[in-house]
């Protein structure tokens, strides 16, 4: 008898399938992960229900899930067919004889490759790499090691437990990876860049060498940022514009009117005026506004304004987007600047809400600093640096005035954007938010 095992609610709108642990013709006992879904909350393993045969698997990586989703037909077995499945190896599945690899949706933080998919070595290898290998999907662990070692690449059949009943710990997970970064090491033989990047490649250290140490796995969004990152500043031949804007007045407004619209549910921040000031002035400087096609032979200028704006939680940075800021007051942006913020924090974010902007803002102002070096949000060509004003002696023509300064670093994808653009970028940028009546017009 088939059954179809359907997805359970995944506590918000709908998840991601980002790994299949089963395939057809596999046997599976009640229990038994047989897929791993994520959404915006949470990581989760959808158990099987029933003692059986996969028939069919019903989705693919990458598939959006919601609850009642189709994932697997299964054909339902008694205990004995159960038993003898277990015991009896399947005719189509030949015992491996080589590494066996679950398939893997992302892979945040690089390896290198004799770790991932280690050549044959009749010297030095790791202890764990003489063991059977076993498919990823009959190993005993739980979902955040099964995270962790998708975030480091590493097969779980491949892993020697060391924990209750064959169960693997996180600290297994280490020990494999630092095994094998001390055979790979050596026998692998010294090349003066890493494959493809031609950048050198970095030693491998072993600071407990030293002293105590602890390791911490990054977590996914800091995984993913770091990559994002790393990639940006290596394709990207960045300059950072540095001024600075005279914002005195535009500060005496925003505390005349937070305390009224605070009543309102809207907390008035300098971020809400930077953001349609910038909105402002995407329209004046249309390559601010524009992304280099992959062959850098072609400028895409787009004609609508989404802003995205940096938020620090405590799992990482996300960069929310405020979608057509050109046509939305500072009211409205200021609203929607503490809606996102507050769904960025509880971690309720949508992809799509994070997902199309034309230009970043990165506010450092709440936390302090003079000026810093951001770096652009690929495939945006630009983002403006905010640090935190602060009171200086300024030159009005008879005498010196104190006056609040705004800190402006403006990096910009060279390519795309000339210094002399730039600064004329960061200089009307500063007229208008010393002179905010200019949004008006």
């Amino acid at each position: 008898m088939l059954q179809v095992v359907k997805a359970p609610d995944p506590g918000a709108d709908k998840a991601e399938v980002i790994e299949i642990l089963v395939k057809p013709g596999q046997s599976v006992s009640k229990e038994m992960s047989l897929l791993v879904l994520e959404s915006a909350k949470a990581t989760m393993e959808v158990p099987c229900p029933v003692d059986g045969v996969v028939k069919e698997v019903l989705i693919r990586l990458g598939d959006p899930v919601t609850e009642g989703t189709p994932l697997f037909s299964v054909e339902v077995a008694g205990v004995e067919a159960v038993a003898m499945a277990s015991q009896t190896p399947a005719a189509s599945e030949p015992e491996p004889s080589g590494p066996v690899f679950t398939p893997a949706p992302e892979k945040p933080v690089e390896l290198p490759a004799a770790i991932v998919n280690p050549a044959p070595v009749t010297t030095a290898a790791a202890p764990s790499q003489s063991l059977s290998v076993a498919p990823a999907s009959l190993v005993h662990c739980g979902p955040a090691v099964r995270r962790l070692a998708r975030e480091l690449g590493v097969d779980l059949g491949r892993v020697e437990a060391s924990g209750p009943k064959g169960r693997i710990l996180k600290e297994d997970v280490f020990s494999w990876v630092k095994q094998s970064l001390s055979a790979a090491k050596a026998v692998a033989t010294p090349a003066p860049a890493s494959a493809g990047s031609g950048l050198p490649v970095l030693p491998e250290i072993d600071f407990s060498r030293w002293g105590e140490i602890e390791k911490q796995p990054l977590t996914r969004i800091q995984a993913l940022s770091a990559a994002n990152l790393h990639r940006a500043w290596v394709n990207i031949p960045h300059v950072t514009q540095f001024d600075e804007a005279d914002i005195t007045e535009l500060e005496a407004f925003r505390k005349d009117q937070k305390d009224a619209l605070k009543k309102q549910g809207v907390n008035l921040t300098v971020l809400a005026f930077l953001v349609r000031a910038c909105a402002r002035l995407l329209q004046e400087f249309p390559r601010f506004n524009a992304s280099l096609a992959v062959d850098g032979q072609t400028l895409i200028l787009k004609k609508y304004v989404h802003v995205g704006v940096a938020v620090d939680t405590p799992n990482g940075l996300v960069v929310p987007v405020i979608r057509n800021a050109d046509s939305k007051s500072v009211r409205e942006i200021a609203l929607e600047l503490g809606e996102l913020s507050a769904k960025a924090r509880d971690k309720k974010l949508s992809p799509a809400e994070m997902q199309g902007g034309t230009f970043s803002i990165s506010s450092l102002g709440g936390i302090g600093g003079t000026a810093f070096t951001p770096i652009v949000n690929w495939p945006e060509v630009a983002i403006l640096g905010v640090s935190r004003s602060a009171l200086k002696p300024v030159w009005q023509g008879s005498g010196f005035e104190p006056r609040l300064m705004l800190p402006l670093s403006l990096s910009y994808d060279h390519r795309v954007i000339d210094g002399a653009e730039a600064a004329r970028f960061t200089t009307r940028l500063a007229a208008v938010l010393s002179d905010i009546r200019i949004l008006l017009l």
